[in-house]
């Protein structure tokens, strides 16, 4: 009898140790709250811009595009110059001075990369951790005799613009 009591006790010992620790084990552990608060953000748009490229002495077409901005709400308090102008001169920089889209071939165009050029020279100009996301909604491009064909012949049917990118559609904050 004796036994059989120590051998109940010794089952409800190990029961509990077991419940116990697969219960602690299966709890996630507390997040500090500061790593849960995402940085507020705020969208800045950018205004549709044309960039002629320019190689050999002559204009040879112009790319078209929008860019907008996803910024930190804190740090663009702190920033005096206006965003639609900085991320036009930064986009000048980059379409015509570094060249990164090459016409030829388009499918080797890194989008990734571009956006991350055009953060990292605003976050350097502005200050670190300004610029939070890069925005593409349109990166095309058109010929310079694609645009004298329309402006002599309104008319006449066109070549639609090289597409460089597919970009994303970017709601203004109060349709939301």
């Amino acid at each position: 009898m004796v036994k059989l009591v120590f051998a109940g006790l010794w089952v409800c010992i190990i029961t509990l140790g077991a419940v116990f620790f697969s219960v602690r084990m299966a709890t996630a552990p507390v997040a500090a709250p500061e790593a849960d608060a995402k940085v507020p953000t705020e969208l800045v748009r950018g205004e549709s811009i044309t960039v002629p490229m320019i190689a050999s002495g002559g204009v040879k077409g112009y790319f078209l595009g929008r860019i907008s901005f996803m910024v930190n709400k804190e740090k663009l308090k702190g920033a005096n110059l206006p965003m639609t102008e900085v991320m036009t001169d930064e986009l000048f920089t980059l379409l015509v001075g570094n060249k990164m889209v090459d016409l030829a071939d388009t499918e080797s165009f890194d989008l990734a990369a571009f956006r991350e050029a055009i953060k990292a020279d605003i976050n350097k100009r502005l200050g670190d951790g300004l610029v939070d996301e890069v925005l593409v909604e349109q990166l095309d491009y058109l010929s310079k005799e694609d645009v004298r064909a329309t402006s002599e012949a309104p008319k006449s049917p066109t070549a639609a613009p090289v597409k460089i990118v597919e970009g994303v559609k970017v709601q203004d904050p109060a349709t939301h």
